[in-house]
């Protein structure tokens, strides 16, 4: 294995040696920010809320049920994926975490879908068909878009 240090210790001896250093000690807290100037959650303060479906989703910013911009994170479990849909607007798409599997058509083929790995960034355009989703690990998304979130079924106008 490469060793970025060059010695007979490697990078992961001196991560996990930080984080024990670290870690008593918590992370800092934001103090002193302006609310002004800055606004903020930390993770903990996501609120998750979990859909029929078993995706997890929690709202960023906006309100996607609402006319308007809105940032969403969504978790996919594993081996869920949407059946083909559309949506009035655009949509746009980060891989967080995970294999976010895409397909587009009316026919439902998850075997011809396209891995998009983490980093990937995806556009939904508006009204055009497409259906996505988890296949053997867990995905999650940050989704961007301009409400409301509808999907709506193939084939339905």
């Amino acid at each position: 294995m490469f060793n970025p240090l060059g010695c007979g210790i490697t990078w992961r001896f001196w991560f996990f040696a930080a984080v024990a250093l670290i870690a008593p000690f918590g992370m800092a807290k934001a103090t002193g920010l302006n609310p002004a100037a800055v606004s903020y959650k930390l993770p903990k303060q996501i609120k998750w809320t979990t859909q029929a479906n078993g995706a997890q989703t929690a709202v960023l910013f906006g309100n996607p049920s609402s006319r308007g911009l809105y940032i969403v994170l969504l978790k996919w479990p594993p081996h869920h994926m949407s059946h083909p849909h559309w949506h009035p607007n655009d949509r746009y798409i980060t891989v967080l975490s995970g294999i976010w599997w895409v397909g587009t058509g009316k026919d439902f083929n998850p075997a011809s879908t396209a891995p998009m790995p983490v980093g990937s960034f995806v556009t939904d355009f508006a009204k055009q068909i497409h259906y996505d989703g988890a296949k053997d690990v867990p995905v999650e998304l940050e989704i961007v878009g301009y409400g409301p979130a509808t999907a709506t079924p193939a084939g339905v106008k």
